[in-house]
C-alpha cells in the first residue's frame, strides 16, 4: 500500500466522517476529515489530496456540488467522490456533469469503499510511474540534463553537442562510478544516431569465448550449447551505437578482433564463414590508464590510436564536489518515488557530512548511499544520522588537521601548491575553491615563486 497518497473526507455528520476515515486508516491510508465545504477549500489549497469524499448535502456553507467545483478551481486533476443520502437520477447526472468521478449512496459499504480507492490508487500510481519513466528518459537522453555545475563537466557537454554527429570513435576515460555510460547514452541520443539502437556490453563481465559470442553472435552448431545462430551486439546495433564498457579488460585475442570491425565495418559470427557488415558508431569506456597498459604490452597499440580519436577524461565526484547537492537532490526526487517512502529533503549537517567525503566510488557510490538514507529515514527529511553508516565504511575522507609545527607563509604556500596540482594549473579553477580572486592568487604564486 502506498501511503503517500492522503484522502480528504467532507460530511458535517460527525459519525459518518468518523466512520469512513477509520475505514480508510484501517485500509493504510493517510486520512484528514473536515465538516464543511469551507474547510476542505482551505485543506485544498494547503495540499492536493489524491481522494476527495464529499457529501453532497451540507446544512451550513456550500453544498458539496459548490465545494468540488472550488477544489476543482484548485486543482483542476482533483478526484472527488459524491456521497449523498438523497440519490436521484437529477443529483447524479448533476455530480457526474459537474466533474465528480464517483457517485455513491449512503450508508456507505466499507468493502465497496475499500474496492474504489484501491482502484483509483492503482491508476494514480500508474501515472505517477509514467510521469517519473518521462521524466527519467528525458534527462538520460538530454546533455543539459546531466546535472552538474562544474567547469570541466560543462566543457564535456559542450564537447557532448560537437561530436554527437560525427561517427568517429569515442573513448570515455574516468573510474569506476563516475558515469561513462550516462555520458555515452547522452553523445548517442544528441545526434542522428538517436533513433537507432543504443547497445551497451561490459567487457569484464564476460569470459574471453563468451564475450566473443556476445559481441559477434555465433552459428548453429559452432560450440557445445549453440543450438541455433544468434546475432550479436554489433549486429544488434547497426546503424546506431554499441558502448564497450572496460574494453581495456578484453583478451589479446579480442582486441586484434575489434581492432578489425573498426578498420573494416565487418566480422565473422564464431564459427561462421560469411562476414557480416555493419555501420556502428563504437564508444568505448574505461577506468584503466590505456596509454600506460600500451607501453607495458598489455594493450595493442594499434587498437588503442584506433579508439582513442576523441578523448573524453570523466573527472571524479570529489573534483566536482559543487555537484553533491544537486546530485542528492535528484536522487531525493527520483528514489523517495521509487521506493514509496515520504522524505522529500536533507538537513545541511547531512548535506556537508556528504560534500566531506571523497567518494571512492563516485556518483554510484553517492546514489547508493542516499538510497540506504531514504530507507532508514524516519521522518521526511535526511539528517546525519541517517549516514552514519559511512563512518564506519572506511573509505571516508580523512580528517584534516593542520600542521602546527610551520610557519603561516608555508602552510598558505603547500595549501595553494595542493591545489593547483588538484586544478592542473588551472588558476580560476584553484582561486574559487581558495575562496580569493585570481588577481589575489596571482600575487600568492609570484610572493613565493611557484612555477606556472
Amino acid at each position: 500500500m502506498n501511503t503517500n497518497w492522503e484522502i480528504l473526507v467532507v460530511d458535517d455528520e460527525e459519525i459518518m466522517r468518523e466512520s469512513m476515515a477509520a475505514w480508510l486508516r484501517e485500509d493504510g491510508y493517510a486520512v484528514e476529515a473536515v465538516a464543511s465545504g469551507r474547510e476542505a477549500i482551505a485543506a485544498a489549497k494547503v495540499k492536493d489530496y489524491a481522494i476527495y469524499f464529499i457529501d453532497l448535502k451540507m446544512p451550513s456553507g456550500i453544498d458539496g456540488i459548490e465545494t468540488m467545483m472550488e477544489v476543482h478551481k484548485i486543482h483542476p486533476e482533483a478526484c472527488v467522490i459524491i456521497i449523498t443520502a438523497y440519490a436521484t437520477v437529477d443529483t447524479a447526472i448533476s455530480a457526474m456533469k459537474e466533474g465528480a468521478q464517483e457517485y455513491i449512496v449512503k450508508p456507505c459499504n466499507p468493502q465497496e469503499i475499500s474496492m474504489l480507492v484501491a482502484r483509483i490508487i492503482k491508476v494514480k500510481n500508474l501515472q505517477r510511474e509514467n510521469l517519473i519513466l518521462r521524466q527519467k528518459l528525458a534527462k538520460q537522453y538530454n546533455v543539459q540534463d546531466i546535472l552538474s555545475k562544474n567547469p570541466k563537466m560543462h566543457q564535456i557537454f559542450q564537447l557532448i553537442k560537437e561530436i554527437s554527429g560525427l561517427r568517429s570513435t569515442v573513448l570515455l576515460q574516468g573510474e569506476s562510478g563516475t558515469g561513462k555510460e550516462l555520458v555515452a547514452r547522452a553523445i548517442h541520443f544528441s545526434g542522428d544516431r538517436a533513433g537507432k539502437p543504443f547497445i551497451g556490453v561490459s567487457c569484464a563481465a564476460l569470459a574471453e569465448t563468451l564475450l566473443e559470442s556476445e559481441l559477434f553472435g555465433h552459428e548453429k552448431g559452432s560450440f557445445t550449447g549453440a543450438t541455433s545462430q544468434k546475432k550479436g551486439k554489433f549486429e544488434m546495433a547497426n546503424g546506431g551505437t554499441i558502448f564497450l564498457d572496460e574494453i581495456g579488460d578484453i583478451s589479446p585475442k579480442l582486441q586484434m578482433d575489434l581492432l578489425r570491425v573498426l578498420q573494416e565495418k565487418k566480422f565473422y559470427r564464431v564459427g561462421g564463414s560469411e562476414e557480416t557488415e555493419v555501420d556502428v558508431r563504437v564508444i568505448a569506456a574505461t577506468h584503466r590508464d590505456l596509454q600506460t597498459a600500451v607501453q607495458e604490452g598489455e594493450f595493442r597499440d594499434d587498437l588503442y590510436y584506433r579508439l582513442n580519436v576523441i578523448t573524453i577524461q570523466i573527472p571524479p565526484l570529489r573534483e566536482r564536489r559543487e555537484d553533491i547537492p544537486l546530485l542528492v537532490r535528484h536522487f531525493i526526487c527520483d528514489l523517495s518515488h521509487e521506493l514509496g517512502r515520504p522524505v522529500t529533503d536533507i538537513s545541511e549537517d547531512a548535506l556537508r557530512l556528504l560534500i566531506d567525503r571523497d567518494w571512492p566510488g563516485n556518483v554510484r557510490e553517492l546514489e547508493n548511499a542516499v538510497e540506504r538514507g531514504i530507507i532508514t529515514c524516519r521522518g521526511t527529511s535526511l539528517t546525519a544520522d541517517d549516514f552514519q553508516f559511512l563512518n564506519t565504511s572506511g573509505n571516508g575522507k580523512k580528517e584534516w588537521r593542520p600542521p602546527c609545527n610551520l610557519p603561516l607563509d608555508e602552510v598558505e604556500r603547500q595549501v595553494i601548491i595542493a591545489t593547483l596540482e588538484r586544478t592542473k594549473g588551472n588558476v580560476k579553477e584553484a582561486a574559487g575553491i581558495l575562496g580569493i580572486d585570481r588577481s589575489t592568487l596571482y600575487d600568492r604564486i609570484r610572493k613565493y615563486g611557484l612555477p606556472r
